[in-house]
């Protein structure tokens, strides 16, 4: 009897494991609940809570040599650093290569993962689907769960002595997407990780 896998996403590492499962005779059930692959690069204008957010700009900060997954390269024509336009079509060639969007229920969220009632005996787990469309719930059994949603989705906000009484804008990157209304005044950015620092430039 073939195994089954719940996938949890269908961003990066999603795709990977919905395509990683079939190569290993496991049938997968991915669950995404935006409305296309991509995950972090799937690009929006707009920000949500819980959601991941990127800006306009936003390129890979890796080669494409180093970042394509191993078994399907980066086409040559596109550009070294990707911006994120040319990563997520890449995302959708391999998606469409190995035609894995078949395994993947868009406008669902995992509402809760437990072990199954014989776990102990089968190792399953029972999930709680919900179709964002609907709203309805449905549960299904499988034999394993990869979870797959990133981390990249909730700000991490710092307090400062001070800042509540700030009168200019306060945001974090996860709401940011372009320079539109920037311009003319002077920023303060917080913090010379990756965001911070494409933001700044």
């Amino acid at each position: 009897m073939t195994k089954t896998v719940l996938v949890i996403g269908a961003g990066v590492s999603g795709l990977a494991a919905v395509k990683h499962c079939l190569d290993e005779g496991i049938e997968p059930i991915c669950f995404e609940k935006d409305t296309d692959i991509g995950g972090l690069w799937n690009y929006h204008n707009w920000s949500k809570d819980g959601d991941p957010s990127l800006y306009n700009s936003c390129s890979i900060n890796t080669s494409k040599e180093m970042t394509c997954y191993s078994d399907f390269p980066i086409p040559k024509e596109f550009p070294n650093f990707m911006g994120h336009k040319h990563f997520k079509k890449y995302l959708q060639l391999y998606a469409d290569n190995f035609n894995l969007k078949k395994y993947i229920n868009f406008g669902h969220s995992v509402e809760n993962v437990k072990k199954a009632d014989d776990f102990d005996d089968t190792g399953s787990w029972v999930t709680l689907v919900k179709n964002l469309d609907t709203g309805k719930t449905r549960k299904l059994k499988t034999d394993f769960v990869i979870v797959c949603n990133g981390h990249l989705y909730t700000r991490n906000v710092p307090t400062f002595p001070g800042l509540d009484k700030f009168k200019g804008k306060v945001m974090h990157t996860h709401d940011y997407k372009d320079f539109h209304g920037f311009e003319g005044k002077r920023i303060l950015v917080v913090g010379i990780g990756n965001s911070g620092s494409d933001v700044a430039c």
